[in-house]
């Protein structure tokens, strides 16, 4: 969706809720006369047409019979989410029911909304911003409580507040420098034409937003973790106890693993991919060495593998030929440390029966996968590796700004460099920012959003 595909107004429809059976289903609307279109097919046209903005009104959707029994959520311009009349059309949540009513939408004069068009039509009325508009999605796609709470703050505005900031360290040096071309005086250098605190600030400053992006993007994506180990070392047993759910097989039979599972799970707030295998050894089951030969690739695709040692046996010859050869990110878990007559002072050692050690291993896992940094965060970070390369840009642009003064250029070249970082930072609120910039953000949004 860009400015060129995007016709002021036009009404549109689509199913904001998932296709399944639930208690509810929304059907939203927006754009010019939206409001009277629907009161064409509304038992109570009258009540619609009059009703004030952020209200609500009952009645039937109708088409020659009754189709629902409906409430209609209100909205008028511009208090609305998209800056257009709205209507929000809450149903029961049979998939026929909405179906039913987003295809009489769709005959009564309504165009069936693109991926990301209310929000796009937010951005463009001037309701939202970039940032904000982004946060939306990452919101919808969190994984985890931390992940949302990350997307919560950039949608309530705390980069757009950091970035405005910034931009406004810019633009009062910006505005000195102008003073100085218009009223010279004799100075020693270019550098003293100007106060370089605001600068120098401005550029700490973006640093740490740039610095913010492997950490977010850590609780964006998630890490994939592989557990691996020979057969009967407790993966199994391991990967239920993290997912708090028997969704592995486990036995004192050697080999019941013989493909690999994956689940979501939640380490500290990081999402993880997490990965249960089959055990490491030689055999002559054909379909048990697919399965390890499956479980070394996905070893080697890992950010983080943790390779299990049962602690009643200790290690062996092929567990130190594992260890010493993975090239990824590994810790050596020792587990069944409840039946173990001493634990290992080595590595990790737990008991996923009782969970004695699982503390331990989870400060572990979030220290390497975090590289070691704070992981909680007060202040703004980046959301998107669009918002990081336009960051990046600008702190170049600022670095560079501070370098051509020292090297005596002319406060042309210095204000260049500081314009220049300005629309870097234009880019990631959507002060300037290309059509295909949106049309690639607002084409991965959701049909309803």
């Amino acid at each position: 969706m860009t400015p060129n595909q995007y016709t002021p107004e036009e009404p549109i429809s689509s199913i904001a809720t998932a296709l399944a059976p639930a208690a509810l289903g929304i059907i939203r609307v927006s754009g010019k006369n939206c409001i009277d279109l629907v009161s064409k097919v509304f038992s109570r046209p009258k009540a619609l047409l009059e009703a004030a903005g952020n209200t609500l009104v009952y009645g039937w959707i109708l088409d020659k019979q009754k189709i629902d029994e409906v409430m209609l959520a209100v909205y008028r311009a511009p208090k609305s989410f998209t800056g257009e009349d709205m209507v929000e059309i809450f149903c029961h949540g049979g998939p026929a029911v909405v179906t039913a009513i987003q295809n009489l939408m769709l005959k009564i004069g309504f165009r069936q909304a693109n991926r990301g068009e209310y929000t796009f039509r937010a951005y463009i009325n001037g309701k939202t911003d970039l940032t904000k508009a982004e946060a939306i999605k990452e919101i919808i796609d969190s994984h985890t409580d931390v992940s949302r709470s990350h997307a919560a703050g950039r949608l309530s505005g705390s980069l757009y507040k950091e970035i405005d900031s910034i931009k406004k360290l810019i633009v009062d040096t910006l505005a000195a420098i102008e003073v100085e071309i218009e009223y010279p005086e004799d100075e020693e250098t270019i550098a003293d034409s100007f106060d370089r605190k605001d600068i120098e600030e401005a550029i700490s400053r973006l640093q740490s937003l740039v610095d913010s992006w492997k950490s977010e993007k850590l609780y964006q994506d998630g890490a994939r973790v592989v557990l691996a180990g020979r057969t009967n070392a407790g993966k199994s047993s391991l990967f239920n106890a993290i997912l708090k759910e028997e969704r592995a097989i486990v036995s004192d039979i050697e080999g019941t693993t013989r493909d690999w599972l994956e689940s979501w799970a939640s380490i500290n707030g990081i999402p993880v991919r997490l990965f249960d295998t089959a055990g490491l050894r030689q055999t002559d089951d054909v379909i048990e060495a697919k399965g390890v030969e499956i479980s070394r690739n996905l070893a080697q695709d890992a950010d983080l593998v943790l390779y299990l040692v049962d602690g009643t046996s200790g290690l062996n010859e092929e567990d130190k030929a594992f260890v010493e050869n993975c090239k990824e990110p590994l810790i050596v878990v020792y587990t069944k440390c409840d039946l173990a007559k001493q634990t290992s002072t080595e590595g990790c050692t737990i008991s996923s029966k009782t969970g004695t050690g699982m503390a331990e291993l989870y400060a572990q896992i979030t220290k390497i996968l975090t590289s070691g940094t704070a992981t909680e965060r007060e202040q703004a970070g980046l959301g998107s590796a669009r918002q990081k390369e336009a960051v990046a840009e600008a702190l170049e642009c600022t670095k560079h700004a501070l370098v051509s003064a020292d090297d005596n250029y002319t406060l042309d070249a210095v204000v260049q460099d500081l314009e220049d970082a300005l629309d870097a930072l234009g880019e990631v609120t959507g002060d300037v920012t290309p059509d295909d910039v949106l049309g690639s953000i607002f084409a991965n949004f959701c049909v309803g959003k």
